[in-house]
């Protein structure tokens, strides 16, 4: 019974997802504000190169100052630590956090990247600044963004793409090498993320 109960919880978060205007609201980016793209390789842009990374390329497509502040091989405990100075030096409006790769493939388990990316999330939200959760999915043959990033983004209310990476991915045209995107996976990402963006109202 408790399975059923789980599974038509699940049915009615997809289907409000799938409706329109169910993206949560942010304030507008004015044209001098920065974007503070945080992450891992992803964000870094491994495979590709600095101006084909995604947060280049969303710089152009939302014509705003999107700081690439990706570390090759990070976890989200490492992110958790860098992240203040991060935002005392960039100072951004909002901040686009895109982390938990790496745990996974450490197998380190969900419930510590839940509760890092958690404290992720409270140390932008304690600033007063916007944030936006990009899920990336578990290594695996069929798979997807772990449930965890949904309850976060749900529990923050912010707005939250779990598909893009996974699509990325999963299609070998877009891809440098096993984990990786290469030029053209990149700008998927990015124009995902804008249209997350603009959904949103950011841009």
């Amino acid at each position: 019974m408790k399975l059923l109960h789980g599974l038509l919880a699940l049915c009615v978060v997809s289907l409000l997802a799938a409706c329109g205007g169910s993206t949560p609201k942010v304030a507008k980016l004015a044209a001098s504000d920065t974007v503070l793209a945080f992450g891992d390789s992803l964000t870094f842009g491994t495979g590709a190169k600095p101006e084909d990374s995604y947060p280049a390329v969303l710089a152009q497509l939302i014509s705003r100052n999107v700081v690439r502040a990706g570390v090759p091989g990070e976890q989200t405990a490492g992110g958790l630590a860098r992240l203040p100075a991060m935002l005392d030096e960039h100072r951004p409006k909002l901040v686009i956090v895109c982390l938990g790769g790496n745990d996974m493939l450490r197998k380190q388990p969900q419930s510590a990247i839940e509760t890092n990316l958690r404290e992720i999330l409270k140390t932008i939200r304690a600033r007063g600044i916007d944030m936006v959760l990009v899920g990336v999915p578990t290594p695996g043959l069929i798979t997807s963004a772990p449930e965890f990033y949904t309850k976060l983004a749900q529990e923050f209310g912010i707005p939250y793409e779990g598909k893009i990476v996974t699509s990325v991915l999963y299609s070998p045209e877009l891809k440098s090498d096993p984990i990786h995107p290469n030029a053209d996976g990149y700008r998927k990402m990015a124009e995902a993320i804008a249209k997350l963006l603009r959904d949103a109202g950011a841009v």
